[in-house]
C-alpha cells in the first residue's frame, strides 16, 4: 500500500516538542547577492524555543547572519523520510565571550552533561566559536513525504 503524504500545523509548544526531539537541520542564510545559501548542521533548542547552532565566526553562515539577521531552517527526522517542519525567524550571532554560556547551552540540548564543563568552555573559547541563535517568527506544517491522498487510496 503506498504511503499517504500528510501535513499538520502544531501550534508552538507542540513545534518546540518536535523540533528537541530532533537535531538535524538544513540552514538557510541569504548571501549578500539574495540568493539562499544551505548549510546542514547540527541544532538544538534552547530554553526559550529559540534555535541554536554551534559555528565559527569565519562561516558563510554567520557572516550571512550578521548582514541580513533571518534565517529559515528544515528541521528532519533521523530517516530520510520521516516528518519534517521548515521554521523561520529571526536570527542572531553571539561571539565569545557572551557565547560561552549560551554555548553550553547548546550541547546540553544535544547531548546532555559534559563529563568537563571546564574543558568544554576552555575548547569553545580556544576554537573561538560563536552561536547563532534563530527566534522563531513562523512555521509550516509538520509535515510527510509520500502520495497525495487522492493517489493513495
Amino acid at each position: 500500500m503506498p504511503r499517504t503524504a500528510s501535513a499538520h500545523k502544531p501550534d508552538r509548544s507542540e513545534l518546540i516538542d518536535f523540533l528537541r526531539r530532533r537535531t538535524k537541520c538544513v540552514l538557510a542564510t541569504t548571501r549578500a547577492d539574495g540568493r539562499p545559501q544551505l548549510s546542514p548542521v547540527t541544532y538544538g533548542v534552547d530554553a526559550e524555543g529559540r534555535i541554536v547552532v554551534s559555528t565559527y565566526p569565519e562561516r558563510v553562515k554567520a557572516r550571512n547572519a550578521r548582514r541580513t539577521p533571518t534565517a529559515s531552517l528544515c528541521a528532519l527526522s533521523d530517516g530520510w523520510d520521516g516528518p519534517y517542519v521548515q521554521v523561520d525567524g529571526t536570527a542572531e550571532v553571539l561571539d565569545l565571550p557572551e557565547a560561552l554560556e549560551p554555548l553550553v547551552d547548546y550541547f546540553r540540548s544535544i547531548s546532555g552533561e559534559h563529563p568537563d564543563w571546564a574543558e568544554y568552555r576552555a575548547a569553545m573559547t580556544r576554537q573561538g566559536k560563536c552561536l547563532i541563535r534563530v527566534t522563531i517568527t513562523r512555521w509550516g506544517p509538520i509535515a510527510t513525504g509520500g502520495f497525495p491522498p487522492r493517489l493513495a487510496g
